[in-house]
């Protein structure tokens, strides 16, 4: 196995680790962060865990980052993942982990944001040889498959040079993602969440020669949470996309990277079977924000007079202590710190980091 140095990974150390993933057959969680207070919980629970992670921000997620008083949405997007990403890259080399940078959905109105961060990874590139982020996500889903694709190897030729890949999307995963996504009928046995293996070989055979794509291939999935039996989950579409991939290129065993979106909300079993299909990357979200509220929810309802009163009207006594932000972002941070020593030992990742030790 090899080793890469700790920090935020792009070119060999980024197609090591995806390496790693196959051949360990685990998968690393893919966390969206919207503040300092989300990537330092991210960090904290990738370092305890021994394990490395994908740090990852939407374009809402990045606009927040930036400030929602920034009058201008458009470079609020791009400074706000800027900033993000250089945050990550002066602290992920202290955690000791690998971390693979990524920005989340954008489709075609938001390439323009995309654009902007992949110039600044060029300038970037330039001045120390390795770009800001390691990979983007390009979703063209609801497309036509050939422009999808057409769009996406032209985005991937002016990633590659940099030492960075693209996550693609074939099939719709359903839910909505910062104004991303399909709106989910009702019914489970919706034809446009299944992706079809003709269309992964199809976006393979085109993708692959140019430089490292990953495959968001939709097998029902969903954002966010829904009500049991209004989702049903095929992971058996993934290994179908393998087989067919494996077949015609003559490849070894499941040369896919495949992405698993809507991970929030699945079961064991699901998981484990999208991960044995050659998942190395599980998207979550809903989960992860759900635990921060919950975390601080709960702290506030322990000491409720302290959001009422700076002086406990019963007592008389200063309640600064109790009502100081890093009281209760902390308590959120660790919330999420526990959902995600969850999600390592669940997807394998715990203990497996490649980073080398100091």
């Amino acid at each position: 196995m090899s080793r890469v140095s700790p920090g935020v990974v792009s070119g060999a150390s980024y197609t090591a680790l995806i390496r790693a993933c196959h051949e360990g057959k685990y998968a690393l969680p893919a966390i969206n962060v919207v503040g300092t207070d989300s990537v330092n919980a991210v960090l904290e629970a990738a370092a305890s865990n021994g394990s490395d992670v994908v740090i990852q921000v939407s374009n809402g997620g990045a606009r927040f980052y930036a400030g929602e008083g920034l009058p201008d949405a458009h470079r609020a997007r791009v400074l706000g993942a800027a900033s993000m990403a250089r945050h990550v890259h002066l602290l992920a080399k202290e955690y000791g982990i690998a971390v693979i940078l990524h920005t989340d959905h954008a489709d075609r109105k938001l390439i323009p944001w995309l654009d902007d961060l992949i110039t600044m990874s060029e300038d970037e590139f330039r001045t120390t040889g390795k770009p800001l982020f390691t990979s983007h996500m390009l979703d063209l889903s609801t497309e036509p498959l050939e422009e999808n694709l057409a769009t996406s190897a032209s985005m991937l030729k002016r990633l590659a040079p940099l030492g960075m890949g693209l996550e693609i999307e074939l099939g719709v995963t359903g839910g909505e993602e910062d104004g991303i996504g399909h709106d989910l009928e009702e019914g489970a046995d919706n034809a446009h969440l299944y992706t079809q293996p003709e269309d992964v070989l199809k976006a393979w055979n085109l993708l692959s020669p140019i430089g490292t794509v990953s495959i968001a291939a939709s097998f029902g999935n969903v954002h966010g949470v829904y009500k049991p039996g209004n989702v049903q989950l095929r992971p058996e579409i993934l290994k179908n996309s393998q087989d067919a991939v494996q077949k015609a290129t003559q490849s070894g065993p499941k040369p896919l990277p495949l992405v698993f979106h809507g991970g929030s909300g699945s079961t064991l079993a699901e998981i484990d079977a999208a991960v044995s299909y050659g998942v190395f990357k599980m998207n979550l979200d809903t989960d992860i924000q759900f635990a921060f509220a919950q975390g601080v929810g709960s702290y506030v309802l322990e000491h409720p007079v302290a959001f009422q009163h700076q002086i406990d009207p019963g007592t008389d006594k200063p309640m600064k202590s109790l009502y100081d932000p890093r009281k209760w972002l902390r308590v959120g941070e660790k919330s999420i710190v526990e959902r995600l020593d969850e999600a390592f030992e669940i997807l394998g990742s715990k203990g497996r980091s490649i980073a080398r030790k100091s």
